[in-house]
């Protein structure tokens, strides 16, 4: 499936399918476009029941609604900046069947409290809230002419603002989960000394014998738990195949949510 919208800044707009087939994803053919990072934070949330989810910067909708298909009561919010990001996700909630339980709302996540309730988004209203935050600072690497690329790759301002809004939307005891790169790790360990306990971080690692390229990170509102250190992730093998857990994580057939019992 192709198709493309006169006018629109996104250009062709492509089908793609993740979690073994089951997630059907329209998402522009060039510029950002969701892979493994979506699955892999989509798979380390908890097990919420009937909870509410928020993804911030959500894009087309990938960490949200991976999340409503692994947890079958889940409620989602998708909050996007883009309109025509927020509309792809709209009708990518519709086009998996779950438009019941994943809604998503054009909005900034820097937005004042008051804008964010008028959107819906109360303050102390979801369980979890999950973020794929811009990687690189302004000026910190070259920026894509595509504009949704760019905006989903450089940040406009630090991680604070983010971290900021997660604490104000979750209740007590909500989790946060997000996804950044390993150079990173410092930012995301000081926003997080404010209000949020139970750190956990795992590294995720392209090889097993190379450096982490990425983290997932995990933290509890309110928690006085200390932080942890998990085990490594390792996507492929040294045959370049999926490791057998990677291949049963993008499948959606198993999860990466830390133990908090």
């Amino acid at each position: 499936m192709s198709e493309s919208e006169p006018g629109s800044v996104l250009g062709e707009i492509v089908e793609d399918r993740l979690l073994d087939g089951r997630l059907r994803l329209l998402q522009p053919r060039k510029g950002h476009r969701a892979g493994s990072d979506a699955i892999l934070l989509a798979a380390a949330l908890p097990d919420l029941g009937q909870g509410a989810l928020l993804d911030i910067g959500a894009g087309v909708g990938t960490i949200g609604l991976a999340a409503a298909l692994l947890q079958p009561g889940l409620r989602v919010t998708l909050l996007e900046r883009d309109p025509e990001l927020a509309a792809l996700a709209t009708r990518n909630a519709q086009l998996n069947e779950l438009a019941g339980r994943v809604t998503a709302v054009a909005g900034d996540v820097t937005a004042r409290a008051a804008l964010l309730s008028e959107m819906g988004l109360a303050s102390a209203s979801f369980d979890a809230v999950a973020m794929n935050p811009p990687f690189y600072p302004p000026g910190g690497s070259r920026a894509s002419p595509v504009p949704n690329r760019k905006a989903a790759h450089v940040a406009e301002g630090a991680l604070a603002p983010w971290l900021r809004t997660a604490r104000r939307l979750l209740r007590a005891g909500g989790y946060l989960a997000l996804i950044h790169r390993v150079e990173a790790l410092p930012e995301v360990l000081a926003g997080l000394e404010t209000g949020f306990g139970a750190v956990a971080v795992r590294p995720i690692h392209a090889f097993a014998d190379r450096p982490a390229i990425r983290i997932i990170v995990t933290a509890i509102l309110n928690s006085r738990k200390p932080a942890t250190l998990l085990p490594a992730f390792v996507i492929n093998g040294a045959d370049g195949r999926l490791t057998p857990l990677s291949d049963a994580v993008h499948r959606g057939r198993e999860r990466l949510a830390p133990d908090y019992q």
